[in-house]
């Protein structure tokens, strides 16, 4: 198994408000920040190529950098179909595209890919307003993995798994690979430095849920040898290349 980061935006920052204050924003700091960048995944199984989300429609300008901004992805390192290129694919390899949520962030470009089979919550499918049928895949979540209660064990050893919280549809990945786990969380947390003092960063639609989802990764962090794979911090492309083990 070969796992990539299809790297889109870096070099940019997000406040502590944003990063630690889903849940309160009391006694945070605007003014301490954290690396900030935008990069999805692919995961080559030999038999299979699939995706992690997918990133933004070509042309998807950098944003300007504001004074007092919560959140700036950074400079463009790449259009999300020019990274995937770079990588070797081309988008008819694609057999499955596995949805983390809703966000355009992690969704705009499935139209890139006509043949691949996408999963999504059921929630965020109808969020979406995606069709019934077809290449959409409303997960069929029911079986238990590790201390998660609901998954999908989507391509041998790679789980889809219900994770409610930053969206009513919100999921996680969990691919195997040896003795390592390699976590694809969407925004569960939004830097890992939000893992690690276990606070919840911002929180779209429910709070108590996403407070559970949270208590879940770190309690599967600390009893399996995780690679943590964020989105939206430099430590998601910098943990996949030095497979990387979080600790808490």
């Amino acid at each position: 198994m070969e796992i990539k980061a299809i790297r889109m935006f870096d070099g940019g920052f997000m406040n502590q408000s944003f990063a630690f204050g889903g849940e309160s924003k009391e006694g945070l700091d605007e003014q301490i920040i954290y690396r900030s960048s935008l990069q999805n995944f692919l995961i080559d199984t030999g038999d299979e190529v699939i995706l992690v989300d997918t990133g933004f429609k070509t042309g998807m300008a950098a944003p300007a950098k504001k004074l007092g901004a919560p959140l700036n992805m950074g400079e463009k390192v790449a259009d999300y179909m020019d990274a995937f290129a770079a990588l070797g694919y081309k988008p008819e390899q694609v057999t499955k595209i596995l949805i983390t949520h809703k966000h355009p962030d992690h969704t705009a470009a499935l139209e890139y890919f006509p043949n691949a089979k996408v999963y999504i919550s059921p929630e965020d499918a109808d969020a979406m307003k995606l069709p019934e049928g077809g290449n959409i895949i409303r997960a069929e979540y029911g079986t238990p993995y590790k201390n998660f209660p609901n998954a999908q064990e989507v391509a041998d050893g790679i789980w889809f798994i219900e994770a409610k919280g930053h969206t009513n549809g919100n999921s996680i990945v969990i691919a195997e690979d040896g003795d390592l786990y390699y976590m694809f969380h969407g925004d569960v947390t939004y830097c890992d430095a939000a893992l690690k003092a276990n606070k919840l960063s911002i929180v779209f639609e429910d709070i108590k849920a996403a407070r559970q989802t949270l208590d879940r990764v770190r309690e599967f962090v600390k009893k399996n040898p995780t690679v943590y794979l964020s989105t939206h911090c430099p430590e998601g492309y910098e943990n996949l290349e030095m497979k990387r083990v979080m600790t808490l």
